[in-house]
């Protein structure tokens, strides 16, 4: 019974972001989990790994969640749940490793789930990935709110690699300093992190935007590209 409208205040707080709600099923899910009764069960175990969750206390969740894991290795909720709090405690290989487990399309293709994926391949120096979860999603806010993401997140010092956008984003997304990570990108090339190819892609888009920032940029990266080599059409 507890459980039950644990689970219930839980949706509802989370479909209509009521903290009442919420604090509601955080209660109930620890007064299961705690119980004398249910603490060293499966169920009881689930409930203080819920209960964190809705803390935000994602070290705690873990240490319930790695406690049950090997129940649950074929479980879409258990495989999403355990990769968003990898995540959270930036342990992004593992995080990954959960989210790939995810069967379920609907599951796969919610916003939520394509953004934390995202995040974890960038992390993992998998940026071509996340491009790629971008690219086939339809423009929509939540496809804009990705490129802002991986935007943000590319230039962040835990995150080393960069794929470069679709021609045309720059124009429209200035906000999110789109330049920033070209020119990690850049030094990645130089530095052999990245196929020198690369450069290819990263020039062709440079010369359809008209911002003038990038007219330096060409420069620099043609004569890298002359002085290695590297034919430039």
């Amino acid at each position: 019974e507890y459980i039950l409208k644990a689970v219930v205040h839980s949706a509802l707080g989370q479909e209509n972001n009521q903290s009442e709600h919420l604090k509601m099923a955080q209660q109930y899910f620890q007064l299961v989990g705690a119980s004398a009764s249910e603490c060293d069960t499966i169920p009881g175990r689930q409930c203080m790994a819920s209960c964190f969750f809705l803390l935000k206390q994602f070290e705690d969740v873990l240490v319930y969640l790695k406690s049950i894991k090997t129940y649950f290795n074929n479980d879409d909720d258990f495989n999403w749940n355990y990769g968003i709090a990898k995540a959270a405690v930036k342990e992004y290989q593992e995080a990954e490793e959960g989210f790939q487990q995810v069967q379920n399309e609907k599951y796969r293709s919610d916003p939520c789930f394509i953004s934390w994926l995202a995040r974890c391949y960038i992390a993992n120096g998998k940026a071509r990935l996340a491009w790629e979860l971008y690219l086939r999603m339809e423009t929509s806010d939540d496809s804009f709110n990705l490129l802002q993401l991986i935007a943000n997140d590319s230039i962040q010092p835990a995150f080393s690699e960069y794929k470069a956008p679709p021609e045309g984003c720059f124009q429209a997304l200035p906000q999110i300093n789109a330049f920033a990570p070209l020119n990690q990108l850049e030094h990645m090339i130089i530095a052999r992190k990245e196929p020198k190819e690369s450069l290819r892609d990263i020039l062709s888009m440079l010369r359809n935007t008209s911002n003038p920032q990038v007219e330096y940029m060409i420069r620099v990266m043609t004569k890298w590209a002359k002085e290695n080599g590297l034919k430039i059409k």
